[in-house]
């Protein structure tokens, strides 16, 4: 096997998941593709150790162990992004990350700092 194989691989899956993080807008899926990136620098790791240990007699291996390395903190990442979306899907009713943006800044709906929010606003301090 050439290394260009799983070089070309891991180039295709790494641009899948960066197209992924770039143009999705639901958290999960932004998750998923990361995770997706992860397992492509995963599959350059092993495919340079198994090219790098064909030229050596004795090698440690250090892709194969990076490799169980990234992917327990690949788990890691998925556990605690998970926790944190849902927890902002039952506040927020969403996961959407552009509505997330928007709330975060205090725009509910995209309009707020116009002139008629403020005018509303004195109308419902002045009734109170």
């Amino acid at each position: 096997m050439h290394l260009a194989d799983p070089a070309v691989l891991s180039a295709l899956l790494f641009c899948t998941g960066l197209y992924g993080v770039l143009a999705r807008r639901n958290a999960i899926l932004v998750l998923m593709s990361v995770e997706l990136m992860l397992n492509a620098v995963n599959l350059n790791l092993v495919a340079f150790d198994v090219w790098l240990s064909k030229a050596a007699r004795d090698t440690l291996h250090s892709g194969q162990a990076l490799t169980l390395f990234t992917i327990a903190i690949a788990a890691a990442e998925i556990g605690i992004g998970l926790a944190i979306v849902l927890a902002v899907h039952r506040n927020r009713g969403t996961a959407d990350i552009d509505r997330l943006r928007d709330t975060a800044e205090g725009h509910e709906d995209g309009t707020a700092g116009t002139p008629t929010d403020a005018a509303a606003d004195e109308k419902a301090e002045a009734t109170a």
